[in-house]
């Protein structure tokens, strides 16, 4: 921590230093801090984008393209699977059952069940895996700190 603040010459930032002492920051130290794990798009973002967008510099059509492509990223990493929503059922009203106005329920057609059923057994079977295997690997290092 000393190191990183030094470096940079932070070393009398309060807000920074309290940052850097919290427990959000230790769990992302304890989670990110292997050399050897699965790499996810932070990894990608802070190995390769620095370098990436000085390449870039100075072409608007390149960089509005570059941050679509990112935006599409981050989405996709936070939504991996947009298919599979849940629907809630509302809580019936206090005395619902007591209104004279309610309709009976509708009888059921088999055949129209049994479609439906069929319809989202080969939903499933068309859909990602539930979880997608990680494979373990070096994390790339990333720009030196003098580039940021």
């Amino acid at each position: 921590q000393a190191a990183f603040l030094g470096q940079r010459g932070l070393t009398e930032d309060d807000f920074l230093t309290k940052v850097l002492e919290g427990m959000a920051f230790a769990g992302f130290v304890t989670e990110r801090g292997a050399p050897y794990r699965p790499i996810d798009l932070f990894d990608e973002l802070v190995a390769y984008e620095v370098k990436r967008m000085k390449a870039e510099e100075g072409n608007k059509q390149k960089i509005l393209r570059h941050i679509k492509e990112l935006a599409e990223k981050l989405y996709k990493n936070e939504n991996p699977y947009p298919a599979v929503t849940m629907h809630k059922v509302q809580k019936p009203t206090e005395g619902c059952h007591l209104r004279l106005h309610q309709k009976p329920f509708p009888r059921l057609d088999e055949g129209t069940v049994q479609w439906i059923i069929d319809q989202a057994t080969a939903k499933l079977q068309t859909a990602p895996p539930a979880v997608r295997a990680e494979k373990k690997c070096m994390v790339p290092s990333g720009p030196p700190i003098g580039m940021w």
